[in-house]
């Protein structure tokens, strides 16, 4: 979503005509991620507005993307680096990145024009699952698995504990609830591994599998239910 005065995204949301909405807005009836709207405000990606409590959406499809980042591929905005998804792919839409994934990392990134949907699945306290297969640059032992498992501090805090399978000799599986930046790689690092490999498969219940590396197709009917549903959407 473009960045829009208040007045107007209220207006194409079909709840009133801009003159009522500057009513609306001078009555304390609107608010902006929990703030009261002030006349001139802004609504922006993944801001959420409300009228008499209840959530306010732009009048435009929603759409949602699944991505397979290749390595390389920058998520970053259009026209801010040379490598960012946005100069390789054409999307019909105008869509944002759900999390990101790091140049040198592959795999599933979702996107989409839903801020709402977009803020839920990256907070932390929500605890949705992101899948992904790694390999290291030498052996596995328990307690690598042991110590991964656990919480372990990076970025002056300590991660969630985590699930994490070794599946062999160099190579793991881990499932996060929590996005801190570069976290597995850190993780490793704190153990005194390297990631030499590293693709994301999962998030919450929408899979990699068959995408081709720098391609993407829409979620089917039934998987974007299933994710709405899990972020509690009603």
């Amino acid at each position: 979503m473009e960045e829009k005065r208040i007045n107007k995204f209220l207006s194409d949301s079909g709840v009133c005509s801009r003159r009522q909405a500057d009513v609306l807005i001078a009555n304390g009836e609107i608010t902006i991620n929990g703030e009261l709207a002030v006349q001139g405000s802004k609504v922006s990606f993944g801001d959420i507005v409300k009228y008499k409590g209840k959530v306010i959406k732009d009048n435009v499809k929603t759409v949602i993307y699944a991505y397979n980042k290749p390595i390389g591929q920058v998520c970053t905005a259009k026209g801010a680096d040379k490598d960012s998804i946005f100069e390789y792919v054409e999307f019909p839409e105008r869509v944002y990145y759900v999390g990101r994934l790091d140049k040198d990392s592959q795999g599933l990134l979702l996107l989409t024009n839903d801020g709402e949907l977009a803020n839920s699945i990256q907070k932390s306290r929500n605890n949705h699952e992101k899948e992904y297969n790694v390999r290291v640059n030498k052996d596995i032992t328990e307690e690598f698995i042991q110590g991964m498992r656990g919480e372990v501090p990076i970025l002056d805090t300590v991660t969630k504990k985590c699930k994490v399978q070794k599946t062999g000799t160099r190579t793991f599986k881990i499932i996060l609830t929590q996005g801190l930046n570069r976290q597995i790689r850190r993780m490793c690092d704190y153990f005194d591994y390297k990631v030499v490999h590293l693709k994301r498969i999962r998030v919450m219940n929408i899979k990699l599998e068959n995408i081709r590396p720098g391609t993407y197709r829409k979620l089917t009917f039934e998987e974007e239910k299933k994710l709405r549903e899990m972020i509690g959407e009603k």
